[in-house]
């Protein structure tokens, strides 16, 4: 690979890890390719990019970034899962996938200007999705004013049956 052309990956490399909001480092070594595209499919269909990269790049491109505090981690063969929105999808995705395929291994990870170690990961990955958190949100939001309109609607239908079982008591005598 030509000198211009490593640069070229740095550069773009670099660009994508500080617009990210997660970053996951993953050893893929005994995975075949077939078992790496699915993995990738599935980590697409939740915005994450997942891209194997050389060490020495990776260990440039981090430089003067939140990543390079687990730069020790770039050793063996690694690929880097980058989230740009959702900082659990991407644990979630790869913590499933490790427990079918234990040939991938979750080196560490950084969110936000924190690194993660497996550990952290895993708890990452057992936190709901942006959409139920969304969803649990607006459940939370509209159960207030329901619940109001609903004590305040029974005042009158409780006044009203008061009223009707006094008319019927009047009318009966």
């Amino acid at each position: 690979m030509k000198l211009a052309e490593k640069k070229k990956i740095v550069d773009e490399l670099k660009d994508k890890l500080s617009k990210s909001k997660v970053v996951i480092v993953t050893d893929y070594k005994g995975l075949d390719v077939t078992t790496i595209n699915s993995l990738r499919r599935e980590l697409r269909e939740s915005q994450v990019e997942y891209r194997v990269v050389k060490n020495t790049l990776l260990i440039r491109a981090t430089e003067d970034t939140d990543l390079a505090m687990i730069k020790d981690n770039f050793k063996g063969p690694s690929a880097v899962a980058i989230s740009y929105e959702d900082p659990v999808a991407p644990a979630k995705v790869l913590t499933d996938f490790a427990k079918d395929h234990e040939q991938l291994h979750i080196k560490a990870g950084v969110i936000e200007g924190r690194a993660l170690d497996l550990a952290a990961i895993k708890a990452l990955s057992m936190l709901p999705s942006r959409e139920e958190l969304v969803g649990q949100l607006l459940f939370v939001v509209t159960a207030v004013p329901t619940g109001m309109v609903r004590a305040l609607s029974d005042i009158p239908r409780r006044l009203l049956n008061v009223l009707g079982a006094v008319k019927t008591q009047k009318e009966a005598a």
